[in-house]
């Protein structure tokens, strides 16, 4: 198959000369289809294996400390009282491994990349936050937990990330699966041209398939011919493709690394993402010259 020898003048065909770019502008949207789908399912592994398992407390200021004045000391001293009996009371609740109030610094960390670095604690009415993970398989009664909270520290909120993390999760997957639906798509277009073009280069070269027939030939033998120029043809065409998506996923992952860190989640591709992007080529070629060889023997099966 992969042999120059050939009794068929494929190489003169001109149709067959369009087929490298038609597949190379398919290997092109592939990678961009897969890379975007291989940075998803990364991304929301991640978010799965972070953030399940993990409650968040906002203790809200009250109203004396964010309005300064004579009692905002005293106020501010009662919402400390009010954070660490939260603290507490997670503490001895059953299914609770761990709860850590965040420092304010810590809280202005995490806000720095929408607030920047000068923002001061003090400036801002924000709430301070209890970050509880849960023991491993653990189901908390929200309403009760609730309950518990409010009774020693009025104001506080129980916020679940499994409720959004699965919602975030679903979207990423649909996202997926479209991006999935896309590639098959483009497989069953590049299918498809591969169908005509070998199907035209049959029609032309009749005569010469009919004279191969009279002194022996197979079927197998002259669709190897067309397998294999459908694969030369699909490897030149996918390794243009290919060089031509790397330099744009490249400009994609400067310009998401020009912003402010923090304000997107890294969505860099591991070794084995790229192994996969560089297989992809010649996946398509082997793809191509199975199809031609499957045309040409049912083609020639109804011919005969």
């Amino acid at each position: 198959m992969f042999s120059r020898r050939t009794d068929l003048q494929l190489d003169r065909d001109q149709l067959g000369g369009f087929l490298p770019w038609l597949i190379a502008f398919m290997v092109f949207l592939s990678v961009l289809a897969l890379a975007g789908t291989l940075a998803l399912n990364q991304l929301a592994g991640r978010w799965d294996t972070g953030m399940s398992g993990t409650l968040t407390v906002q203790i809200k200021p009250s109203a004396k400390a964010i309005a300064g004045g004579a009692g905002a000391k005293a106020a501010r001293a009662q919402d400390e009282k009010r954070l660490r009996s939260a603290v507490v009371a997670l503490k001895t609740t059953s299914g609770v491994a761990s709860a850590e109030a965040l420092s304010e610094q810590n809280l202005l960390t995490l806000l720095e990349p929408w607030l920047g670095g000068g923002a001061v604690a003090g400036d801002l009415p924000l709430p301070r936050l209890i970050d509880v993970q849960l023991e491993r398989g653990a189901e908390i009664d929200m309403a009760a937990l609730q309950n518990k909270l409010t009774a020693v520290a009025p104001g506080a909120v129980i916020d679940d990330h499994g409720v959004w993390l699965a919602r975030l999760i679903r979207l990423v997957r649909t996202v997926e699966a479209l991006a999935l639906a896309v590639l098959a798509f483009i497989a069953l277009a590049t299918v498809g041209t591969v169908i005509f073009t070998t199907r035209t280069g049959l029609a032309i070269h009749q005569d010469a398939i009919e004279v191969l027939h009279l002194i022996g030939a197979h079927d197998s033998y002259i669709a190897r011919q067309f397998a294999g120029r459908a694969l030369a043809l699909g490897l030149k065409g996918g390794i243009i493709g290919l060089l031509l998506a790397l330099p744009t996923l490249w400009g994609i992952g400067a310009l998401a690394d020009s912003l402010q860190s923090g304000l997107l989640p890294d969505l860099s591709l591991g070794v084995t993402h790229w192994m996969t992007l560089l297989v992809l080529p010649l996946t398509v070629a082997v793809i191509a010259m199975v199809t031609a060889r499957m045309t040409v023997m049912k083609t020639l099966a109804r011919m005969l």
